[in-house]
């Protein structure tokens, strides 16, 4: 490839990729699973660019072909078998006025999303993002009607979840 089409690349991948890690994030356990995944979505966003055509917006392209990713390797890891989660280890020293609510209701969250099936996982993490069902069913390739339909039966399944 030619150095100003890497050029713009590497810009856009720099100037995006808390979404990447974003997505790692959600589909990953431990810091190694974050960075392999994080280097596959790379790759497949080198690989995909030379036919990114700009009719969407980069981060939503970008949005799209890291949670296709994910998903492919996600549905993949599911023959595997399961390890124990690294963040289920605290190496953390916390002083005593330290007030971790906001952790913990981000790490229950993450727990609970953890529990959704891939699909599930996207649309969550797309609307909170912020995304609109626009954005989001373009990302996802599926119907406006649809998107929000799922998102609401989502909602109703945390909820479920998360008060037992």
């Amino acid at each position: 490839m030619n150095k100003e089409l890497e050029h713009s690349f590497v810009e856009q991948l720099q100037k995006h990729q808390n979404i990447v890690h974003k997505v790692c994030r959600l589909y990953t356990n431990n810091a190694d699973a974050h960075n392999d995944l994080f280097q596959e979505i790379t790759i497949q966003l080198w690989r995909a660019y030379p036919k990114f055509r700009g009719d969407a917006k980069f981060s939503t392209w970008m949005y799209r072909v890291g949670l296709n990713t994910a998903i492919t390797l996600y549905r993949k890891s599911k023959r595997r078998i399961n390890t124990q989660a690294f963040d289920t280890v605290q190496f953390k020293i916390k002083a005593e006025d330290y007030d971790d609510t906001e952790e913990q209701q981000l790490k229950l969250l993450y727990q609970a999303v953890h529990q959704l099936n891939d699909i599930e996982k996207a649309l969550v993490f797309l609307y909170l993002e912020d995304k609109d069902y626009r954005e989001i069913s373009a990302t996802l390739g599926i119907t406006e009607v649809n998107a929000r339909v799922k998102m609401n039966r989502v909602k109703k399944k945390l909820k479920t979840i998360l008060n037992p």
